[in-house]
């Protein structure tokens, strides 16, 4: 009794009455939070029971959930003509206390980007994200979306970019988002976006660098380069390098580079220890589409790594992620044996709902800003990691016969 009086909470009588200077509000996914006025902080826990909670049902007949501003969630009674922050749901909440998980991990690969963003208000958070327009880089860019912020979905093509803000306005009609056009193989497109962007004289908060391919045959871009070395990690160097005055003046900021654990099956060193410039963008003659693409990824955390230690003192973090071996996206399209192999591997894997979790946990854990190797290998499916590994080795050497024999002869798409 003592320190409930001590922090003013003995003057309630009810267990669920909230003493004086409380008050109880929601999130936007209908979780119950609770705003402290007079310490100006807010809690998940009910300040006298401890409880968690939720909204449960939709919201009553007339009832429409709209945002002000400020980014608060207030609700209009269509019926009365009238409007309250207070929720209509909140007399039938309903408790929330799941049962605590085996391990001391927060977040695991059942975790979504809904559980990561649960409470967070984004609203004033600009955030672009390359390669937006399907798989992890649609996800992120959702439910940040849903979560308040402005995203920018920088895509290659056009068309697919608008289908998806469609896809996202159609989820919540007052999303902030657009479609930007970016050609991570054309050097000069990625000078146009930053310059596009620059105009429009917003801050930025977070870059995810997503964009990718997997699986393509060789071809050199319009710059002279070979195309997986260009699109995975040259050309996300180069628009880092241009927003970069950008991201400062944003602080905090951050950058997150979606890697590969691939990234550890390979090499970019000569037989001398030097780095051998000649792997990253080898002729025809010396191409190998996987090697390219786990060149490509290691150059990524080695990029993240250093542009962490450059900015980081300056308010811009830099993070690399794995999201996971043998996601079932699109990347595999542009060869059918590694559609084949993607698709036997399907059970074991999870869809992009569970992924795109974590991006979106490099970008909002804060105990990344303490880390100073900031490579994060988490596995999706943990329970399957041995199992993933070994699935993957043994499929390594047939892969490799076929594309000898069959090389030059596929197409990309």
């Amino acid at each position: 009794m003592a320190a409930l009086k001590y922090a003013g909470l003995e003057d309630t009588d009810s267990e669920e009455e909230l003493p004086p200077g409380w008050e109880e509000r929601t999130t936007k996914d209908g979780w119950v939070y609770y705003a402290n006025h007079l310490e100006e902080k807010t809690q998940w826990e009910h300040p006298k029971s401890g409880k968690r909670k939720r909204v449960a049902g939709g919201l009553p007949y007339g009832w429409e959930q709209e945002t002000d501003e400020n980014g608060q969630v207030y609700f209009v009674d269509h019926i009365n003509k009238r409007t309250t922050y207070l929720d209509p749901r909140l007399a039938f909440t309903v408790e929330d206390n799941p049962a605590k998980p085996p391990t001391r991990q927060k977040y695991d690969g059942n975790s979504t980007a809904m559980e990561i963003l649960q409470g967070r208000d984004l609203s004033g958070k600009v955030i672009i994200i390359t390669g937006a327009n399907s798989g992890i880089g649609f996800e992120t860019a959702k439910s940040f979306a849903l979560h308040g912020a402005y995203v920018i979905l920088a895509c290659r093509n056009m068309s697919r970019g608008n289908d998806a803000v469609q896809r996202i306005l159609e989820e919540w009609h007052k999303a902030k988002v657009e479609a930007m056009t970016l050609d991570l193989a054309s050097l000069r497109s990625v000078q146009n976006f930053a310059e596009a962007f620059k105009s429009k004289n917003m801050p930025l908060h977070i870059l995810v660098c997503n964009a990718a391919i997997f699986g393509s045959s060789w071809c050199l871009t319009e710059d002279g380069l070979e195309s997986t070395f260009q699109v995975n990690h040259l050309g996300h160097f180069y628009l880092v390098q241009l927003l970069e005055d950008i991201l400062r003046r944003s602080s905090p900021a951050r950058v997150v580079v979606v890697s590969s654990e691939s990234h550890r099956f390979t090499e970019i060193k000569d037989s001398s220890g030097k780095l051998d410039f000649s792997l990253l963008s080898p002729s025809k003659k010396e191409y190998w589409a996987m090697l390219a693409y786990n060149r490509s990824k290691l150059c990524n955390i080695l990029f993240s790594n250093e542009l962490n230690r450059r900015l980081s003192p300056h308010g811009v973090t830099s993070n690399s992620v794995h999201p996971g071996n043998m996601i079932y996206s699109s990347i595999h399209r542009n060869w059918w044996v590694y559609t084949l192999l993607f698709t036997l591997a399907r059970p074991f894997t999870k869809s992009m709902v569970w992924r795109e979790f974590l991006p979106i946990l490099a970008e909002l854990y804060e105990i990344l800003r303490k880390k100073s190797v900031v490579q994060w290998e988490i596995m999706a499916v943990s329970a399957f990691r041995g199992s993933t590994h070994f699935f993957i080795a043994i499929l390594y050497f047939p892969i490799y016969i076929l594309h000898t024999c069959s090389h030059g002869k596929d197409k990309q798409k």
